[in-house]
């Protein structure tokens, strides 16, 4: 028995079947997105950069992306996140538990947002269905529109492009063409300096930084608890490094002797040899996904220290946060 050619096509997993002619109706399409074209290096960029970016926004409520194709399909992060950056109220329900409030929850955000960004829903590739449906195109184009209009500052990828296989069901069966679809505009300044969301959190968005600190400060401080510490300034507390490797020796479960850091260091140099462990420490984890300079750190630079304790965070409070969620407690 030959093989489906559509195997070839979409570069299916062994033993994972194509779609069937009766999963698209006669003479509609459907777009899929084969596995190679989501390991493109540019296109996993810009859904890191943009879930860097809605977490940085949404961090004062406690609210994190961990994917972009399973995490906001039902409308209540789009909600939150777009309130947020319009700064207006929707009136719609927090919570939708069902399918159909979920649908009208999005339906309703998704028509502020078209609002907001001036184009009529025939003319953009995102919708109710698409969203709703987990559609990662569709979710992406979405929040690049909605970067580029609220924060056109974010260093998005720039000429990100995929692969994508449209598949239309025919009366002589499904028939399939490749297309390349087009994510972020070309630019010709490809050598900017390395951002990040919090280069544009202090840049766009001053007035947030303490919401932030205080988050931080708050989940620091219950880490500690049991070492009997706590921390009220993050931009100079973290200067020498000790609070900073016993708290990742707390969360990650490291023993350090004290033989391999100052515990009270006395000088610069030493105070460095402190930081320097603690970032290794932390890429070693792969937690680290911006390149920060120790000395940085040494000197007190609220940016630095933010971006270090943030990636603890990020894995360790934030998924307190969702695991209560998925446990039915709304927060």
């Amino acid at each position: 028995m030959e093989p489906d050619p559509l195997y070839n096509l979409l570069q299916l997993p062994k033993g994972m079947d194509p779609p069937a002619e009766k999963e698209i109706p006669q003479g509609e399409k459907k777009k899929y997105l084969p596995p190679i074209s989501r390991k493109d290096p540019k296109f996993e960029e810009l859904q890191k950069v943009l879930m860097e970016w809605i977490n940085a926004t949404l961090l004062p409520e406690h609210i994190v992306v961990r994917s972009l194709e399973e995490d906001l399909f039902d409308g209540l992060i789009l909600h939150h996140l777009f309130q947020k950056l319009a700064s207006l109220a929707l009136q719609v329900e927090e919570i939708a538990l069902t399918a159909a409030s979920q649908r009208r929850k999005l339906a309703v955000v998704l028509e502020a947002a078209n609002r907001s960004l001036e184009v009529e829903e025939r003319e953009v590739p995102w919708s109710v269905e698409t969203i709703f449906n987990k559609d990662l195109l569709a979710t992406l184009h979405l929040l690049v529109a909605l970067a580029k209009r609220f924060q056109p500052d974010l260093p998005l990828p720039a000429n990100v492009q995929v692969e994508v296989l449209v598949i239309e069901s025919t009366k002589g069966g499904l028939k399939s063409e490749k297309l390349v679809e087009q994510l972020t505009e070309y630019s010709m300044d490809e050598d900017q300096p390395l951002k990040d969301a919090f280069d544009e959190l202090f840049k766009l968005a001053p007035e947030k930084v303490d919401a932030v600190k205080e988050a931080i400060v708050s989940f620091v401080n219950q880490k500690l608890e049991r070492l009997g510490l706590s921390v009220h300034s993050l931009d100079s507390q973290f200067a020498d490094g000790v609070i900073l490797l016993l708290l990742i020796g707390q969360l990650e479960g490291f023993f350090l002797h004290l033989k391999e850091f100052y515990l009270t260091p006395s000088s610069p140099t030493e105070m460095l040899h402190n930081v320097t462990l603690a970032l290794e420490l932390l890429k070693d984890e792969g937690l680290l996904s911006y390149p920060i300079n120790p000395e940085d750190i040494v000197n007190k630079d609220a940016k630095s220290t933010l971006r270090v304790l943030y990636s603890l965070f990020c894995k360790h409070r934030l998924q307190e946060i969702r695991d209560r969620v998925h446990c039915g407690t709304p927060n």
